[in-house]
């Protein structure tokens, strides 16, 4: 069974592609998220996501929430990102410049391991996946937890509602949809 931090880095590389040309670093977030997890966990909060972008302008996003399931503050980035800066700076394990960002899920959050969608059941979402199932690959309803290796969703078809198992591993980019229900 995979850790949080393992799933963290595991929907890290899933979901991430370089801006420039499509190619996945999904080996880079894994190592950043080994290398941070332990520490940002020790600090009180959990490792949402690591993301890289390249480009012009290259970004590190390191996505983190409190354990506690507060409310994160500026200070809690700050605190993060003190300590990951650090962690970094001598593992070094991205060799050109980058920008280091650090940021809370936020209210339409990413949805990156199993134990997100159990969490959230209830709650409306927006789903792609790849490769399409049926010819559709995006899905919004509401979350009904997760199953059988499946993401189970709560979908409006016509007049019809019906329930839906997404697999996990096709799920390429997955999220709450709350400010559309607002």
């Amino acid at each position: 069974m995979e850790t949080p931090t393992q799933n963290a880095a595991s929907a890290a590389s899933q979901e991430t592609e370089q801006a420039t040309d499509g190619a996945r670093f999904g080996s880079l977030e894994e190592k950043v998220a080994k290398i941070i997890a332990s520490s940002v966990e020790g600090l009180g909060y959990t490792l949402v996501r690591v993301r890289y972008s390249g480009g012009e302008h290259k970004t590190l996003q390191i996505m983190a929430e409190r354990a506690d399931n507060t409310g994160m503050t500026v200070d809690d980035c700050s605190r993060i990102s003190r300590t990951v800066s650090a962690l970094l700076d001598v593992e070094d394990p991205i060799p050109e410049g980058y920008r280091l960002e650090i940021s809370s899920p936020g209210m339409d959050r990413p949805l990156v391991r199993p134990e997100d969608f159990e969490r959230f059941a209830g709650q409306p979402a927006k789903i792609t996946v790849r490769p399409a199932i049926d010819g559709r690959k995006h899905f919004k309803g509401i979350l009904d937890g997760f199953e059988d290796n499946e993401v189970r969703l709560t979908i409006q078809e016509g007049n019809e509602t019906l329930t839906i198992g997404l697999p996990y591993a096709q799920v390429s980019n997955a999220r709450l949809n709350i400010s559309e229900s607002l």
